[in-house]
């Protein structure tokens, strides 16, 4: 199987590349921003000339708070870089693979959203993903959306500069004080979690539609940042702080946690996110 793997250096992208690398029965075509660039469609015609079997699409504009400045910089990535994907994928009729995310919700459920929930999001950011998400579905003979949530990663966002486990990471070693939100619930991700899950996924390539892909459970982010440091050993005073102290542009969900539901009945697994952030902290 040919995969063609947009945003190959990213956070998600550089796992995506390493996981699939390395099984045989996968040829991995790593395609980052200077090979093309999903805003310009011009550029996806190297897609027609490699014919891949599979396109993974991870390349986003991540910046929450900027996209509310600069909805029209959200909106050309997310949204209509995932509509000219969909178009040539629908095209050379490859199998379009769309990584989308919780913030299409807006976190008034109280539990987790499973993949039969109503998207309603509450932010420009979540707004461009689920605008991607009706052009993959409507302009893709053959796709997946694949919600991810709360990623970190080896290779940290390139968007973000850095990921949250190693910005907490770096504050405290700097002895700043560390004050996290504790009335925001999410699933934290690994990125090599997902990367692995998708392989098996495309394995099986199950009926074509949504699919929920995160770390199992959920908690805040302050009892997500209290856990980087228990994992480590190290005494650290995180402060739990309400997001109203924040003041930030774009408003988040407060509950955007996710739940596997349909992964579940193709009986692909994910560990908890208590279990894969240990193996990430161990580099393992």
């Amino acid at each position: 199987m040919r995969v063609a793997i947009i945003g190959a250096n990213g956070q998600l992208g550089s796992d995506l590349v390493e996981v699939f690398g390395k099984d045989s029965s996968f040829e991995v075509i790593p395609l980052t921003h200077a090979d093309l660039d999903v805003t310009v469609p011009e550029t996806l015609e190297i897609l027609k000339e490699l014919k891949p079997d599979v396109i993974i699409n991870t390349a986003a504009y991540v910046r929450v708070d900027d996209a509310e400045l600069y909805p029209e910089k959200a909106f050309q990535v997310n949204a209509i870089g995932a509509l000219n994907v969909a178009r040539v994928a629908s095209e050379i009729d490859a199998v379009n693979v769309y990584i989308s995310t919780d913030y299409v919700f807006d976190g008034t459920k109280g539990e987790p959203y499973t993949e039969e929930d109503i998207p309603n999001p509450l932010n420009v950011y979540g707004l461009s993903k689920y605008a991607g998400e009706i052009f993959t579905r409507n302009y893709s003979k053959r796709y997946y959306i694949i919600r991810v949530a709360s990623l970190y990663g080896k290779a940290g966002a390139r968007g973000k500069g850095g990921n949250f486990v190693e910005f907490m990471i770096q504050k405290a070693k700097n002895k700043e004080e560390l004050r996290v939100v504790d009335d925001m619930f999410m699933s934290p991700t690994y990125t090599k979690d997902v990367a692995r899950t998708l392989k098996k996924f495309l394995e099986l390539m199950p009926g074509f539609g949504v699919y929920h892909m995160v770390n199992e459970g959920f908690c805040s982010w302050y009892e997500f940042t209290k856990a980087i440091f228990e994992i480590l050993g190290w005494e650290v005073d995180v402060k739990p702080i309400k997001s109203e102290e924040l003041k930030r542009l774009a408003k988040r969900p407060q509950f955007s946690a996710l739940k596997n539901e349909k992964l579940r009945r193709l009986n692909l697994k994910m560990r908890s996110w208590k279990e894969a952030l240990v193996d990430y902290l161990k580099g393992s």
